[in-house]
């Protein structure tokens, strides 16, 4: 496994064409990278063939930002329209037609923001946007209301109020790095930033969430892995589609980060066209285990404008699901949820293998459909929080059905349910 390594971490592709000409002194330059993006008909007419489809998504008006890195360009199929890499980051027609349902906050973030930037919606971790800026455009991104737009930025004073305020508020442990895209920060700024959390005593955990790796793999660096391995516990999320990604570059950029201690997680849009395949899905996740990636959520796509021709109905992240589990082990399943609209966060999405219980049985079936019965115990003695350290020391109430079950409350009611029944 280490020669592997080896080898993928000094091996790079010959720039394609019509980047043959390039130096792969520039190539491999992250900076040139992003400098050299294409967004526009004529650059782009220079890579692939393009559609009328996707010529009227380029020269809308009002289209979400477009710009994608020559080298993500260079694996998009010039002659196919429907190739996965291509679906991810070319504009068409499709994406300026209105859907029912659709928002443009869908998942509320604006209404859980006590300062700029920062997103308070599970009581012990934070959302912090640091940057608006991406190596290249997803078009089903979930903020494209502010992704992209070069005035719509947070500044050093954004900053203050985010730590200012995970600072006074003790119950958060865990800070979750996005945006855009935080590893496209100044090294410097990055660093302070994750400096500035490290002093924090009440978090204990840092996470980054990238699509670097997958747009931009020149950027990840000895370098820049070394600086983020000095801020452990310092975990990554980096956001996978389809196994298409998964090329030398890539895995090489993921091995330095995986050598420098970062433990490493895979998200993914659950996408028609894309990766809507029982199949392309287990080759995607069999792909990032062998790479050290452990695949974290598949998201149910979210109700933004632009990506409702990337929706799939619910019952095929099921199907997709089924699919998995028992076919393949444990540490290649990710958990298909629904980042549900208007704020109320990830809910998971699951096959039922429970088939029925009794007082003494629970009757449940496995993948294949074998279905037995597992015996209950008849002696267990229940656990006594009155006597357990850790419910003496907890903080935080508990809320929502873990309140049923404590019995810190008997009941959830609506808004407005108890003055409506009131006869």
């Amino acid at each position: 496994m280490i020669e592997q390594i080896d080898l993928r971490s000094t091996t790079t592709n010959q720039p394609p064409a019509p980047w043959e000409d390039v130096p792969l002194s520039q190539w491999n330059d992250w900076k040139w990278q992003l400098t050299h993006r294409l967004n526009s008909v004529d650059d782009f007419a220079k890579v692939i063939n393009l559609t009328p489809d996707e010529i009227i998504g380029l020269q809308a008006p009002d289209r979400f930002r477009v710009d994608v890195t020559p080298y993500f360009a260079s694996l998009m199929d010039p002659d196919d329209p429907n190739c996965p890499i291509r679906l991810q980051i070319m504009p068409t027609a499709q994406e300026l037609v209105a859907f029912d349902g659709e928002m443009t906050d869908s998942l509320a973030e604006e209404k859980h923001s006590p300062v700029p930037g920062l997103v308070h919606r599970y009581p012990d971790r934070v959302l912090m946007l640091v940057t608006t800026q991406c190596a290249s455009y997803c078009r089903f991104c979930t903020r494209s209301r502010i992704v992209g737009d070069p005035h719509a930025t947070f500044s050093l004073r954004d900053y203050e109020q985010q730590l200012n305020y995970i600072a006074n508020n003790p119950q958060i442990r865990d800070v979750l790095l996005s945006g855009g895209d935080p590893l496209l920060l100044p090294k410097q700024i990055l660093q302070s930033l994750l400096n500035r959390l490290r002093a924090i005593k009440h978090v204990e955990i840092v996470r980054i969430g990238t699509r670097v790796p997958v747009f931009l793999p020149q950027r990840i660096t000895e370098e820049l892995a070394a600086m983020l391995g000095q801020f452990h516990p310092l975990w990554m999320n980096i956001h996978f589609n389809h196994p298409n990604e998964l090329t030398p570059e890539i895995c090489a950029a993921l091995s330095r980060l995986a050598n420098a201690g970062i433990p490493l997680g895979g998200q993914t849009v659950l996408m028609a066209g894309i990766n809507d395949c029982p199949n392309i899905m287990l080759d995607l996740v069999h792909k990032l285990v062998r790479e050290r990636v452990r695949p974290y959520y598949l998201y149910q796509c979210d109700l933004v404008h632009g990506a409702g021709h990337f929706r799939t109905p619910v019952s095929k992240g099921l199907e997709i699901m089924e699919a998995l589990r028992g076919h393949t082990s444990g540490y290649a399943i990710p958990t298909y949820v629904v980042d549900s609209p208007e704020g109320g966060g990830k809910i998971p999405i699951l096959p039922s293998y429970l088939i029925s219980a009794s007082d003494t049985r629970v009757v449940v079936r496995n993948y294949e459909g074998f279905i037995s019965a597992y015996a209950q115990p008849t002696d267990y003695k229940p656990h006594n929080p009155a006597t357990c350290r850790q419910c003496q020391e907890q903080t935080n109430p508990a809320i929502g059905v873990a309140a049923l079950l404590n019995g810190s409350k008997s009941s959830i009611a609506p808004e407005g349910w108890h003055s409506q029944h009131q006869r």
